[in-house]
C-alpha cells in the first residue's frame, strides 16, 4: 500500500488559471523544503514545463484515455514514491473528457483512479454568489469525485474575496483555501498552441517568483497540505513500467531544442528500459545527426516558429535527408513530420525549405486540428504490426499539402464523434514512420521495444 499525499487542482473550465496557481503552489512547497512530484492530466507538453521549473524535477502526464487505469496508477506511484506531496493539475473542466456522455479521460477520472481529493480553482472575476452554485454543483455532480475545497482566482479585492468565500462556505460547505487577485503581471503569454514552453527564452523564473509570493501571502498552504495528506491509502501497483531489463544496445538521437520539445518523459524512459541509450541533439544548432546514432526520433514542437533557422541549417537538413535515403530507423511525430516535408509555408505565404524526405509542403492554417485518435497500422511499421491499434492525440495548425496517395500511408484513423468515417494518415517505409499523431508508448509498451530493436538491427 502507498500513502503518497496528493491533491488534484481542477476547474469549471479552461482558462481559470490552473497552470499559474499549480506552478505557484509547487514553488511555494518546494521553497519550504518539500519534495513535490508534479503531474498534468491529459496530453499536454507545455504546462508540465512550468511545473518542472517550479519543482526542480521532471513533471509527468497522467492520461486515462490513452492508458488503462492500472498503468496510470503505476506511472503515478513510480514518479511520486520519493515525494512529500504530489500536485496534479487537471485539464479543461473537471468532468470534461473524451465524450459528452461520460468523463473518460477527464480530470475527475484521474482523481477517481488515484483516489485523490480535488481542489477547485475558480475564476470569480465576474461573479460573486454564483460561484457558490458552481462549486456546489461540481461537488455534488459525482459522489465518487471528492471535491474538498476551493481556491479563488482573479478576485477584484479582499472584500470581493470575503463575499465569495462566505457564499461558498454557506451554500457548499467547502473551505476556501485562499485567493489570487487579478493582476496583469501574473498572466502567462499565449499563442496558437497555448502557453509558451519554458524551454524557449523568457523571464519564466521572475514570473514564477511573483506567483509564489502571491500564493504565500494569500493562500493557506498548510490547509492544502492537510487536504493532500487526507487522501486514503492507494492500492499499490504490481510492477514498475520503467524497469531496465537489458543493457544499452542502440543509440537513439532524440531532437530536443526550442523547435522540438514535445516529448513524454515516459516515452524516453520506456526506450531506455528497452535498451536505448539516448543522445539529444538540436536540429536548430547542431551541424548533423550525432555520429554514434543508430536511430532518430524527431518529436513535435514549433518548427513553424523556427522555420527560418531550421532552413538555414543546411548541413543538418542534408544529414537527415541522407539518413532517410539510407533507410536507417527514423520516427517522426507532428512537428517532426513537418520538418521532413519539402517546405513549411507560414500564414503570410513565406516558404522555408525543410529536409525534403517527404513530398509535399507543410501549410500553416488558422484551423486547429485536435483530439484523441485511435490509429490502426495499415501495414507493419517501426512501432506497430499490421492491424494493431494504438491510442494517441493530434494538436496542430498545419496540414500536409499534396499528401501522397500511393499506398504508403502509415495508419487508418478509427472513426470518432467528429470523423464518422475512417481516414488515412501519416507515412511509412522501410525503417521509417511519420505521423501527425502523438503516441504515448506506455499505451502499448512493445512499441518502444520494437523501435529499439530496429535501431539495434534486431528487427
Amino acid at each position: 500500500m502507498n500513502n503518497v499525499a496528493r491533491i488534484v487542482l481542477a476547474a469549471p473550465h479552461s482558462g481559470s488559471g490552473k497552470t499559474t496557481i499549480t506552478a505557484g503552489i509547487i514553488a511555494a512547497f518546494t521553497a519550504r523544503g518539500l519534495r513535490v512530484a508534479p503531474f498534468k492530466v491529459g496530453p499536454d507538453y507545455i504546462d508540465p514545463t512550468y511545473h518542472a521549473l517550479a519543482a526542480g524535477r521532471s513533471a509527468h502526464n497522467l492520461d486515462a484515455w490513452m492508458l488503462p487505469p492500472e498503468r496510470v496508477r503505476a506511472v503515478f506511484e513510480y514518479r511520486a514514491h520519493d515525494s512529500d506531496v504530489a500536485i496534479i493539475e487537471g485539464v479543461m473542466g473537471l468532468f470534461d473528457g473524451y465524450a459528452g456522455k461520460d468523463d473518460r479521460g477527464s480530470t475527475a477520472h484521474i482523481a477517481r483512479i488515484l483516489d485523490a481529493p480535488v481542489l477547485l480553482v475558480m475564476d470569480v472575476g465576474k461573479m460573486a454568489r454564483t460561484a457558490a452554485a458552481i462549486a456546489k454543483g461540481l461537488r455534488d455532480f459525482d459522489a465518487n469525485t471528492r471535491v474538498v475545497g476551493v481556491l479563488l482566482n482573479r478576485v477584484g479585492s479582499e472584500r470581493h474575496a470575503r463575499m465569495v468565500e462566505e457564499a461558498i462556505q454557506d451554500a457548499a460547505g467547502l473551505p476556501v483555501v485562499g485567493y489570487l487577485k487579478r493582476e496583469d503581471e501574473l498572466y502567462l503569454p499565449e499563442r496558437h498552441l497555448g502557453l509558451i514552453p519554458t524551454q524557449e527564452p523568457g523571464e519564466w523564473r521572475a514570473w514564477l517568483e511573483r506567483v509564489r509570493a502571491r500564493i504565500e501571502a494569500h493562500v493557506n498552504l498548510d490547509l492544502i497540505l492537510e487536504l493532500a495528506r487526507g487522501a486514503p491509502m492507494l492500492r499499490a501497483s504490481t510492477n514498475n513500467p520503467f524497469a531496465v531489463n537489458v543493457k544499452p544496445r542502440a543509440v537513439i538521437a532524440v531532437a530536443r531544442d526550442a523547435a522540438f520539445s514535445f516529448l513524454y518523459q515516459d516515452n524516453l524512459d520506456l526506450l531506455r528500459a528497452a535498451g536505448a541509450e539516448l543522445q539529444f541533439f538540436s536540429p536548430l544548432e547542431d551541424p548533423e545527426i550525432p555520429a554514434r546514432a543508430q536511430g532518430v526520433y524527431l518529436c513535435g514542437g514549433f518548427p513553424e516558429l523556427y522555420a527560418s533557422q531550421l532552413a538555414a541549417n543546411e548541413t543538418m537538413r542534408a544529414s537527415i535527408r541522407a539518413w532517410h535515403a539510407a533507410k536507417r530507423p527514423l520516427y517522426a511525430e507532428c512537428g517532426g513530420l513537418m520538418y521532413l516535408t519539402q517546405e513549411i509555408v507560414d500564414l503570410n505565404g513565406n516558404c522555408f525549405p525543410m529536409v525534403g524526405a517527404l513530398r509535399g509542403r507543410s501549410l500553416m492554417t488558422k484551423c486547429l486540428t485536435m483530439g484523441y485518435r485511435t490509429v490502426r497500422a495499415a501495414r507493419d511499421n517501426l512501432l506497430l504490426r499490421a492491424g494493431e491499434t494504438q491510442r494517441g492525440h493530434e494538436f496542430h495548425y498545419s496540414t500536409w499539402e499534396n499528401y501522397p496517395n500511393d499506398g504508403t500511408h502509415a495508419y487508418c484513423l478509427e472513426p470518432d464523434a467528429l470523423h464518422p468515417t475512417a481516414r488515412v494518415e501519416g507515412a511509412r517505409g522501410e525503417n521509417f514512420l511519420a505521423s501527425y499523431v502523438h503516441l504515448h508508448f506506455l499505451a502499448r509498451p512493445e512499441t518502444a521495444t520494437r523501435f529499439v530493436d530496429a535501431c539495434a538491427g534486431e528487427k
